[in-house]
């Protein structure tokens, strides 16, 4: 059986993928709107997406908008392919625990 991806399955680090997944292949989200969306401090979340840079999962867009610095993060190809994996991995996982509950 596939591994789950451990990079991914930590819980706030599949948040993010989630949300940034749901958005188009081009679309970029500020770090602010995804650091209230998911009501995490400026810290946590640099932290997971920092992880998640290091692994090539997103890619980071830091420029200034009316001169203020802005970072906005966006899915890889390969995140998102990393996130379609692991989503079809935990369907395996409840679909077994499915059939299992089925046979008793």
């Amino acid at each position: 059986m596939a591994q789950l991806d451990k990079l991914i399955h930590q819980p706030v680090r599949l948040q993010i993928m989630a949300i940034l997944v749901a958005q188009d292949e081009e679309a970029q989200m500020g770090f602010t709107t995804l650091r209230d969306t998911l009501d995490l401090s400026d810290g946590n979340l640099g932290t997971h997406i920092r992880k998640l840079e290091d692994a090539n999962y997103v890619h980071l867009n830091k420029t200034f908008v009316a001169r203020k610095p802005q970072t906005f993060i966006k899915a890889t190809p390969l995140g998102r392919q990393k996130f379609q994996d692991h989503v079809a991995m935990l369907e395996a996982i409840l679909a077994q625990a499915d059939n299992m509950q089925k046979e008793e």
